[in-house]
């Protein structure tokens, strides 16, 4: 079923034309993942599709009864409401119930009305016949799922990540067909995005969401949309199958180019040799080299470049003695004790509120401990990219900004650049080097950020949640410099791809103060913590008394021994010949690749059968090894029951 279809959509601002004639149809149960630059104008599609915003031109279809609900990036809170009257601000009927029949009881509550009690009565009885009741209790389930649990608190005491996590509660519970969500995974912890991983999966209705983490994106979705230079490509499939896909695309594009350049050399020479168009034949030759040259469809990808060079590191970097910090009678660091090496690439996590991003302003020399000390090296130069924007004043120009820094850099390879240059690197082209801050999305902002921190030239380097609102072009490429970053790495960040892809240390929050490390990067520390069944705790003033740990159980005995099924025993027996044919006819398909490089439609149905395949022979490795454990486990048994 479509529920919703755009046609020749166009939108610009100014002189910035963001769409030119987009075409989109949302089906049911899709759950769509939209990419791209910051700044191309993937939240100004978000809006045109959820109706906060007109387009200059095109048209916009909904089936009948869709109903729609939207999450921005910057929601509208009532600073006097409730966490409760929050959630139920909604527009739709089912919300206005719920919100209006919360409202009169908190009327009631303060002052008996009878009137008021008699139009309680009308909306229970709404409730009732709505079956509304079940809502009101999720919503309450969902708000401690991320994290909100005093209901009755005003917006107005929350922080500005508690009041985001209000909004998507209320989005999530909103009953709807297409459910848009703008970066719903800014100010989550990671065991929260695991939580609305499975959320979102289990939803029943479509998804169209703006979001730069690339797990998240690889376990939710089914369909990838690429907004590139106004123009909006889609691609079945998860990330992973869009990167593949997208890379097929560029290598198409670039093939086909190279066959356009290559005729439009050989019919130059024809025009050199001056040919005289006298016959017709010389005239439409004539006029198809003239369509040659202005056709250019082909427009290679805008590449951000880090190369920025760092200062030299001395022996002594930071060291840490015994630091304690506390606010408000609660500790956030108790006693941490720490030595930083020159390799170390550190990744901070935990719980939101744990303190996290109090240690990375305690190495800044934005907080002093309350005791310990945090020793300096003299040739240690800091840079700290954080989520404070407030620095960057409205008026100033972006080249204006980066100038404030420094004129020019040293690259890594001993090349000077200059401001211009750099920004230009970082794909702030002429004109955009000249908009005013205030004028940039919030994207750009923090690019433009952190091209100040990285024209430093820093040999430490701190950041505070680097990964919001980045786009993954730019997270990329930002790991690519860390690969290279001649100095030391210390991060928050709840991006689990990006701690998998930078950190080789992990400094865990684990509850009242306590930070325990862990050698590994983000994966690893999950394993262990599986392994070893830790949970983080949530801040608590008092320490929990320890329960008593419940009886191990025995270990199975022999004639409970894993068993094969007899499906199971024959896939085992012929699943390496399976996976041998599969093998055979992807190696087929990418010699037809070569074969069929200029016809684009047999090209596109090739890469397609050979995604499917590649899908299948995935799955088939999956069952192979399942199976062979098995295997090996009815082995290891019986081995136990002989001996």
């Amino acid at each position: 079923m479509n529920l919703i279809t755009l046609e020749n959509i166009s939108k610009s601002y100014s002189e910035k034309k963001l769409l030119e004639d987009i075409s989109l149809g949302i089906n049911d149960k899709e759950k769509i993942g939209l990419i791209g630059v910051n700044g191309t104008g993937k939240s100004t599609l978000l809006k045109i599709i959820a109706g906060a915003q007109i387009p200059d031109d095109g048209t916009i279809t909904k089936a009948n009864k869709v109903r729609i609900e939207y999450l921005p990036q910057n929601p509208y809170y009532d600073e006097n409401a409730t966490v409760l009257e929050q959630v139920f601000k909604g527009t739709c009927e089912e919300m206005k119930i719920i919100g209006d029949y919360q409202d009169v009881l908190d009327k009631i509550n303060k002052s008996y009305d009878e009137k008021l009690n008699d139009r309680l009565l009308k909306l229970q009885e709404k409730m009732d016949a709505l079956n509304l009741w079940d809502l009101e209790s999720s919503a309450k389930t969902v708000l401690t799922k991320l994290g909100i649990k005093d209901f009755n608190q005003k917006v107005k005491e929350l922080s500005g990540g508690q009041r985001k996590r209000v909004s998507l509660a209320s989005a999530l519970i909103t009953p709807c067909e297409l459910l848009i969500l703008d970066e719903p995974t800014n100010h989550l912890d990671n065991d929260t995005i695991d939580w609305l991983e499975t959320y979102l999966n289990s939803f029943k209705g479509s998804i169209l969401m703006i979001t730069h983490d690339r797990y998240f994106l690889d376990r939710v979705t089914n369909r990838i949309l690429e907004l590139d230079k106004g123009i909006l490509y889609s691609y079945e499939g998860n990330y992973s199958v869009f990167l593949e896909k997208k890379m097929n695309r560029l290598q198409l594009a670039e093939s086909m180019e190279a066959k356009r350049q290559n005729l439009l050399r050989k019919e130059l020479a024809w025009v050199r040799r001056g040919a005289k168009a006298r016959t017709t034949k010389q005239k439409a030759r004539l006029q198809r080299f003239d369509e040659l040259s202005n056709k250019n469809d082909y427009t290679p990808e805008d590449k951000l470049e880090i190369s920025v060079g760092s200062s030299r590191l001395g022996k002594k970097i930071i060291e840490i003695e015994h630091l304690t910090k506390s606010f408000d009678g609660k500790t956030f660091i108790d006693d941490l004790d720490y030595t930083l090496a020159r390799t170390d690439r550190i990744g901070i996590v935990g719980k939101n509120g744990l303190g996290k991003s109090t240690l990375i302003r305690l190495l800044n020399g934005e907080l002093k401990p309350d005791s310990g000390t945090i020793s300096i090296g003299e040739t240690v130069k800091i840079g700290c990219f954080n989520q404070d924007t407030s620095k960057m004043h409205p008026e100033m120009r972006a080249i204006d900004y980066i100038k404030e820094e420094s004129d020019y850099i040293t690259t890594a390879d001993g090349h000077k650049i200059t401001a211009s240059q750099m920004c230009e690197k970082f794909l702030f082209n002429g004109t955009l080097q000249y908009t005013h801050i205030k004028n940039l999305s919030g994207g750009e902002k923090r690019r433009l950020q952190l091209l100040r921190v990285l024209m430093m030239a820093p040999n430490v380097l701190l950041l505070d949640e680097p990964t919001n609102d980045l786009d993954i072009d730019t997270l990329s490429r930002l790991e690519d410099y860390l690969d290279d970053f001649n100095g030391v790495l210390i991060c928050v960040s709840h991006d689990r791809y990006f701690l998998d892809r930078v950190c080789n240390k992990i400094f865990a929050y684990e509850g009242r103060g306590k930070i325990n490390i862990y050698t590994g990067n983000y994966s690893d520390y999950l394993d262990y913590r599986e392994q070893e069944n830790i949970e983080f705790e949530e801040f608590e003033d008092k320490v929990k008394e320890e329960k008593p740990k419940a009886p191990k159980k025995e270990k199975p005995k022999a004639k409970n021994k894993p068993k094969f099924s007899y499906n199971e025993q024959r896939e085992f027996d012929t699943i390496d010949e399976d996976i041998e044919k599969l093998e055979d006819k992807i190696a087929s398909l990418e010699e037809d690749t070569s074969k069929y490089a200029t016809d684009f439609t047999k090209l596109q149905e090739i890469m397609d059968e050979k995604t499917k395949l590649e899908n299948e022979l995935q799955v088939k490795y999956e069952r192979w090894e399942y199976l062979n454990n098995l295997s090996r486990l009815q082995k290891a048994c019986a081995i136990q029951v002989v001996q």
